[in-house]
């Protein structure tokens, strides 16, 4: 049976840049810059930040990936998790704040 997603493949993101090279290394420049070095965040910051995304994307690579970046960095298990659990809760409350929308919406209607 077909998997689009083998975590193999992510060994092959510099693949990206296979027609467009210039492009792919402004981008791995850019990622390398954010994501590789302590700022106003830490490297510990920033992968949990991406470790929610990926999450919240439902990236398997990046859940993959990030998953190892959080302990490489010296995040634990208890805070990976609340990670996702911000991510699941934005995520709901994204989707539970367009219900006013569609209130204004019933309103417009005279519903």
């Amino acid at each position: 049976m077909m998997n689009y997603f083998e975590s193999d493949d992510l060994k092959k993101f510099p693949a990206i840049g296979k027609f467009r090279g210039e492009l792919a290394r402004k981008f791995f420049e850019y990622y390398g810059k954010v994501m590789d070095e302590d700022g106003a965040l830490t490297r510990r910051e920033k992968a949990l930040i991406a470790l929610a995304v990926a999450h919240a994307q439902k990236c398997p690579y990046c859940i993959d990936a990030y998953t190892e970046a959080c302990l490489s960095n010296g995040a634990d298990p208890e805070q990976m998790s609340e990670a996702v659990h911000v991510a699941a809760t934005m995520m709901a409350g994204i989707t539970l704040v367009h219900n006013v929308q569609m209130l204004n919406k019933l309103d417009k209607l005279g519903v």
